[in-house]
């Protein structure tokens, strides 16, 4: 049975602000990862267009996982989505290819709201693992923001 993971975050920080953490490849650097494991500035490649590309290296103790999206949308300061591939996750029995749509939502008083899709998971473990490697990217991203 496939699955979906959703995660809604409110950021205290105007949307223009948190879709450039996501498209600069210094700030990705920064806060992206789980808990223990990190992404090297100089393995970042972020082409945000459409069939352009974010291209990055995950690494930890023990893990080292190439992950390349090609993106489908793409609207400035709005939406980035598009299908992802990345190899070497931990619990995946191969390379783990879902769909990714992150859509920036203006709030108001200067917060955003992000909404997250991605999957399907075939694993449930897999997807619970991945909605926690997010939100502890998330909290790491609270922080730079």
């Amino acid at each position: 049975m496939s699955r979906n993971i959703e995660i809604t975050r409110i950021f205290d920080a105007p949307r223009e602000l948190v879709y450039r953490a996501f498209t600069d490849p210094g700030q990705l650097a920064q806060w992206f990862g789980p808990d223990g494991c990190s992404v090297p500035r100089d393995s970042i490649e972020i082409d945000a267009r459409p069939r352009g590309h974010l291209r990055f290296v995950m690494t930890g103790p023990g893990v080292r996982s190439p992950v390349d999206v090609v993106f489908t949308e793409v609207v400035e300061n709005e939406l980035l989505a598009g299908e992802m591939e990345a190899v070497g996750v931990p619990g995946a029995p191969g390379p783990l290819r879902a769909h990714l749509r992150l859509e920036f939502r203006d709030e108001g008083n200067g917060k955003t709201r992000l909404e997250l899709r991605q999957g399907p998971f075939a694993d449930g473990q897999l997807g619970a693992d991945t909605r926690s490697g997010w939100e502890s990217s998330f909290t790491k991203l609270d922080a730079l923001l």
